[in-house]
């Protein structure tokens, strides 16, 4: 048994992940990205489907400077975490204003299954400053004359305490504030996911990705089924990778973990691509009335 394997079981056994977490409809469709890019990269942009993911990098003023810093793009696994963890936040408080400090470190020992070191802290928190001075738009294509567009910060304020040591780039938000165009969209398009399988899957943001994307997806799919091709997966999820067939044998090893947590997903796989069929949602509605 793998050592992905052995955690991906380990972590489907552990009651504590019985929480509940949230992620964006559009973000579960159009992805931030996997890796860091380049350090002059200031825009990115996504599409799936009828949802388009604009994402614009922001600048945060120093006190003791005087001037704006430049931050970069969100990206990576860390960013997905924090994410799910503001949005959970925020929706079981029914408040846009979290408080980051202590309830980051408890989500990070949660999902890491373990306390979190510093370093490993001070990650996930330059990635909370990247996303909370990013400028993000939201849309949905309905038709050629017709579409719905959300230009927002997901972060709407925020306080931030500075590194005495010069050489410490990083900017540390204490509390948040959720834009409250974001929170009202996000109330309204929010995807339930288990905790659980965000731990056992945070070794990858494609896995997680693609674990999102089935959640908001499987339980929409029309009676007959639905075809995805590989060239159409791989302009979704195939970030970083040239060649088809490298992506489509990478995806199907994150896939195959997917479908640990996610026994319930009913899909089928074959030269051409994936048929999706139509499955229960990872959390099932009445847990997330009770929650």
């Amino acid at each position: 048994m793998s050592r992905i394997t052995h955690r991906l079981l380990e972590a489907a056994q552990i009651e504590v992940f019985d929480e509940i977490t949230f992620q964006h409809s559009v973000l579960a469709q159009c992805a931030l990205p996997h890796r860091a890019p380049p350090e002059d990269a200031r825009t990115w942009q996504r599409r799936q489907g009828k949802a388009v993911l604009h994402v614009q990098a922001g600048a945060a003023y120093h006190p003791r400077t005087g001037a704006f810093v430049e931050i970069g793009l969100p990206y990576g696994v860390r960013a997905r975490m924090v994410l799910m963890h503001l949005h959970s936040a925020a929706l079981k408080a029914r408040s846009p204003v979290v408080e980051v400090g202590n309830s980051l470190t408890a989500f990070v020992r949660r999902v890491q299954c373990r306390a979190p070191t510093g370093p490993e802290l001070a990650v996930f928190k330059e990635q909370l400053t990247r996303l909370a001075t990013a400028t993000i738009s939201l849309a949905v294509d309905y038709d050629e004359d017709r579409a719905v567009q959300i230009d927002t910060r997901i972060v709407g304020g925020m306080e931030l305490w500075f590194e005495k040591d010069a050489r410490q780039r990083v900017l540390w938000p204490t509390t948040v504030r959720l834009s409250l165009d974001y929170y009202d969209s996000l109330a309204a398009h929010a995807v339930p996911l288990s905790e659980r399988a965000i731990a056992a899957l945070a070794h990858s943001a494609m896995a997680l990705d693609a674990y999102c994307w089935l959640a908001q997806r499987l339980h929409r799919v029309p009676v007959c089924g639905q075809r995805i091709g590989w060239q159409a997966l791989h302009d979704q999820f195939g970030q970083g990778f040239t060649r088809l067939r490298a992506f489509r044998a990478f995806f199907l090893r994150q896939l195959q973990q997917v479908r640990i947590v996610y026994p319930d997903a009913r899909l089928e796989v074959d030269a051409a691509g994936l048929t999706l069929r139509t499955s229960p949602p990872p959390v099932p509605r009445r847990m997330v009335l009770l929650g």
